[in-house]
C-alpha cells in the first residue's frame, strides 16, 4: 500500500505533507489530487528527478562531479490533478546532434546538460493528465488544459491547451492582469486572503485591487 494513497477521487494532499525530495520546492497550500494516479506524487507525477532517496544511494552527481542539478519549484496555491506528469529528463543526457542519442555509461560525465528549473508559479492550475516537459515556466494564475503536452513557458493568467499547448485564451484584461501581478495575492498572510476570499472567488479583479489599496499596499 503506497504512503499516501488516496481513499476518494474528492480528496487532496498538500505538496508540503508529502514531498520529501530536496530538489522539489513547493508552496504552503498548494495540492495535489491524485486519486486517479496509481502513484505518489513524486513516484510518478514528477519523473526523472535527481535527489530521492535511492538516486543518491546509487549515485551522487553533485558530489562527483559538481553538477547543477534541475529543481522543480512550485508556487502557493497551486492545483495538481491527477495523471499529470512533470518531466524533469534526469538532467538531459541524449544529444541529438551527436551521432548516437544513445547514453553511454562511459560518457555520462561528458553528456550530462542540465535543461533548467522547471517552474509552475502561484495560482496555476495543471489539468488532469497534462504534460510538462522540462526547463518549462508556467505563469501565475496560468490553466494547463487537460491532456495537454506543455513544451514552452506559459505567460502569466493565460489558458493554454493542445499538443503542443498553444494559447487559447488570456483569463483576464490585460490591464486586470497587470494589477493581479502587481498585488500577487497568493504572497499574503493568510488572514487577508481569507478575509477576500468570497472576491477570490469572483471575477471582480477591480474590487480586490481597491482591499490591496487599502489594506496590503505599503
Amino acid at each position: 500500500m503506497k504512503q499516501h494513497r488516496f481513499d476518494h477521487w474528492s480528496e487532496i494532499k498538500y505538496l508540503k505533507d508529502i514531498v520529501k525530495n530536496p530538489m522539489i520546492k513547493v508552496g504552503e497550500y498548494s495540492y495535489y489530487s491524485g486519486y486517479y494516479d496509481n502513484h505518489d506524487f513524486e513516484d510518478g507525477c514528477v519523473r526523472y528527478l535527481w535527489g530521492d532517496e535511492k538516486s543518491r544511494k546509487l549515485f551522487n552527481p553533485i558530489e562527483d562531479h559538481g553538477w547543477h542539478i534541475d529543481k522543480l519549484i512550485i508556487g502557493n496555491y497551486v492545483c495538481i490533478a491527477s495523471g499529470v506528469i512533470i518531466l524533469m529528463g534526469g538532467n538531459h543526457n541524449h544529444h541529438p546532434e551527436w551521432i548516437t542519442v544513445y547514453p553511454f555509461v562511459e560518457q555520462i560525465k561528458t553528456s550530462y546538460a542540465p535543461k533548467g528549473d522547471t517552474v509552475i508559479e502561484s495560482d496555476a492550475w495543471i489539468g488532469m493528465n497534462a504534460m510538462i516537459m522540462p526547463g518549462v515556466t508556467i505563469g501565475e494564475g496560468a490553466i494547463v488544459a487537460a491532456g495537454s503536452v506543455v513544451a514552452k513557458d506559459v505567460p502569466p493568467y493565460t489558458i493554454v491547451g493542445g499538443n503542443p499547448a498553444q494559447q487559447i485564451k488570456k483569463r483576464f484584461t490585460d490591464e486586470e492582469i497587470e494589477k493581479l501581478k502587481e498585488m500577487r495575492w497568493f504572497d499574503w498572510e493568510r488572514e487577508k486572503v481569507e478575509q477576500v476570499s468570497h472576491i477570490l472567488s469572483s471575477s471582480s479583479v477591480n474590487q480586490l485591487y481597491d482591499f490591496y489599496q487599502k489594506e496590503i499596499k505599503p
